[in-house]
């Protein structure tokens, strides 16, 4: 009797744990990270409890089926371990593909470079020193001095215009999760003012709707 209680009380908890707040708040970082053109927050505290509950999925299918626990509900179990385990490697993978892509660019910005976590820190080191051997032992070192940069096309160039960076115009899809009445999309006050109603779909330019995406006001789809 007691030994039932006790696991009654165990799927209590576990089903708790693992409350839709949680994976969706993943499944939202996931997908404002696929559709924002720059590298965004990681999101330091979402994961580290993301990888606690999976580590306790995990250990609760291999209890559940190494006693005997119904197949269907040790499945439903696995299924919802498969699911966080893709949405937490799908959302890492998105933001390793932006360093390798926008890995200078972000290494000389500091408010990207301190978007990221230690370990993606580290990966960024790696891949620039990786990238500035590569050109250097392939490339630049048959070139003349004043082209040798792996940054400038040549010496005489005032900016870093060998540096791809994202870009910041480009239109994306945004839900806003509340009214936020009527939003000013650039700051020349050219275009007309947009009226952000909750829940309705926009299609606007990614630098417009950039602080409303920061503060939490907006997500993207």
């Amino acid at each position: 009797m007691d030994s039932g209680a006790g696991e009654g009380s165990e799927m209590d908890d576990y089903e708790s744990l693992i409350a839709t707040t949680d994976a969706e708040r993943l499944k939202q970082a996931w997908r404002n990270e696929k559709a924002a053109p720059e590298i965004l927050q990681f999101e330091t505290s979402l994961i580290q409890r993301s990888r606690e509950q999976i580590q306790l999925m995990e250990e609760t299918v291999e209890e559940y089926a190494k006693n005997g626990i119904d197949p269907l509900t040790v499945s439903l179990y696995q299924m919802d371990l498969d699911r966080t385990l893709f949405l937490l490697r799908s959302y890492l993978r998105v933001r390793l593909q932006k360093i390798e892509k926008y890995m200078f660019h972000i290494q000389k910005t500091t408010e990207l470079w301190n978007r990221l976590s230690n370990e993606e820190q580290k990966f960024a080191k790696r891949c620039t020193e990786d990238a500035e051997q590569h050109f250097e032992q392939s490339v630049l070192s048959k070139f003349p001095d004043r082209y040798k940069s792996h940054l400038k096309q040549s010496v005489i160039s005032e900016e870093d215009d060998m540096v791809p960076e994202p870009q910041l115009d480009t239109f994306v899809i945004c839900r806003s999760k509340s009214f936020l009445g009527a939003f000013q999309l650039d700051d020349s006050g050219e275009e007309k003012p947009v009226d952000l109603e909750a829940d309705d779909l926009y299609a606007l330019r990614y630098k417009s709707i950039k602080p409303l995406l920061q503060s939490g006001q907006i997500d993207l789809v």
